[in-house]
């Protein structure tokens, strides 16, 4: 991988890493919460296969990006469009994973000239969903953490940068305990795996490892209005979604197969939130690529 910082419009600088043929199909990937510019290893392989040149970057406020204090989810559509500029791409495929599923549907809502399918992958659906029971069936630490947001920033700086903290020292063996309220039986299987686990661990902990202020950013814009609608998404989109996830409940994956525009929905009701991410990554890159 290639790591390179981007300026952007407003000073600030974004961390991106970036492989594969200048000339393979772009794949722009929005990391987790909290998460980082390392992409996963099943991320990297299922693009390899394909000859993509995949784009990660860590949002802004995590790794080496420059915080942008107050930002909400749709402002990360302008950083990728700025992103897109100094690579010189004029239209690339987007998915975002967990936290990073919001920010995929709202850049691809935002610059459907430029985006030609999006997936969301165990991703959040909006705060203020109408029909949507937000927290049930939520594990308890995200339960906790997204509430405490609901108070602003003072009321989770002090907290936030105590498991910041510990997230940048957290190792694939300590991954399970790390997350023992929101792991299913399936997920808790899934990272028994020790490459697996410290995969996700190593990409956590790049992102925390100056600071906090990236997950306390991302906490505060999902608990407030994203800056579009939804149904604005006017571009092939696939939702994956499993029903096993307690990070990021299952009726999210259902609110958004049947709001965003024609979806396609990829409810499995069998899987976990690690278990789809990083179990199907080869289908979820296939489908999008078919829609290039």
């Amino acid at each position: 991988m290639n790591t390179t910082l981007i300026p952007m419009p407003d000073g600030r600088r974004l961390q991106i890493e970036a492989a594969g043929p200048d000339d393979g199909i772009p794949l722009i990937f929005h990391n987790t919460t909290p998460g980082s510019a390392r992409p996963y290893r099943a991320l990297k392989t299922a693009a390899e296969k394909h000859g993509l040149r995949l784009i990660t970057f860590a949002r802004a406020g995590y790794g080496l990006s420059t915080r942008k204090p107050g930002r909400i989810v749709a402002d990360a559509a302008a950083d990728v469009a700025s992103l897109l500029d100094h690579l010189s791409i004029q239209r690339c495929l987007v998915l975002g994973w967990s936290g990073g599923g919001p920010h995929a549907l709202a850049t691809a809502a935002l610059l459907a000239d430029r985006v030609a399918a999006v997936a969301s992958v165990s991703g959040f659906a909006p705060f203020d969903a109408h029909g949507l029971d937000f927290f049930a069936d939520m594990g308890q630490a995200n339960v906790d953490s997204l509430t405490l947001a609901q108070r602003g920033e003072a009321a989770i700086a002090a907290p936030y940068t105590a498991a910041a903290a510990a997230m940048a020292t957290t190792t694939g063996p300590d991954l399970t305990t790390h997350l023992a309220t929101l792991l299913s039986d399936n997920d808790r299987a899934f990272l028994s795996d020790p490459q697996t686990a410290q995969d996700v661990a190593a990409t956590v902990a790049t992102g925390v490892r100056y600071g906090a202020t990236g997950l306390i950013d991302d906490d505060l814009a999902f608990v407030k209005p994203w800056g579009f609608d939804i149904r604005q998404v006017a571009v092939p989109a696939f939702v994956w979604h499993g029903g096993q996830d307690l990070m990021v409940p299952y009726a999210h994956g259902e609110w958004l197969s049947e709001q965003v525009p024609g979806a396609v929905p990829r409810l499995l009701k069998s899987e976990g939130h690690f278990s789809v991410a990083l179990g199907q990554t080869t289908e979820i890159v296939n489908e999008l690529l078919e829609a290039f």
